[in-house]
C-alpha cells in the first residue's frame, strides 16, 4: 500500500513554534483525525525558522482534501500566528516506521 503526503510550509508571524505546535495539535489534528484516510500528523520547526505541517493520508484525493481543512482552520484559528509559504502533495515511494 502507498502513503500519500501532504507537507505545507509555514511562516511564523507571531508567538513561537511551540504555541503555534500547541494549537496544531489540539485544534487541527482532531480534524484531520475526523477524514477519511487520515494516517498520522505532525509539526517541525525548520532550521530556517519556518513551520512545516506533514500529514499522511491512505490516498492522493485524502491528501489533497487535507488542504482545505487546513486552510480553514488555519483562517478561522491561526491566520494572525502563520501564514502559508507552499503546499505540496506527494506520493511515498516507500514509507516505513520502526
Amino acid at each position: 500500500m502507498e502513503d500519500h503526503v501532504r507537507i505545507a510550509i509555514y511562516k511564523l508571524t507571531s508567538g513561537t513554534v511551540e504555541e503555534a505546535a500547541d494549537l496544531a495539535k489540539s485544534g487541527m489534528l482532531p480534524i484531520f483525525k475526523g477524514q477519511p484516510g487520515f494516517i498520522r500528523y505532525g509539526v517541525a520547526q525548520l532550521e530556517d525558522g519556518n513551520v512545516a505541517s506533514v500529514s499522511a493520508w491512505e490516498t492522493h484525493q485524502e491528501a489533497e482534501d487535507a488542504v482545505a481543512a487546513a486552510a480553514e482552520f488555519v483562517k478561522a484559528n491561526m491566520a494572525d500566528r502563520i501564514s502559508l509559504i507552499s503546499n505540496h502533495i506527494g506520493d511515498f515511494f516507500f514509507d516505513e516506521g520502526a
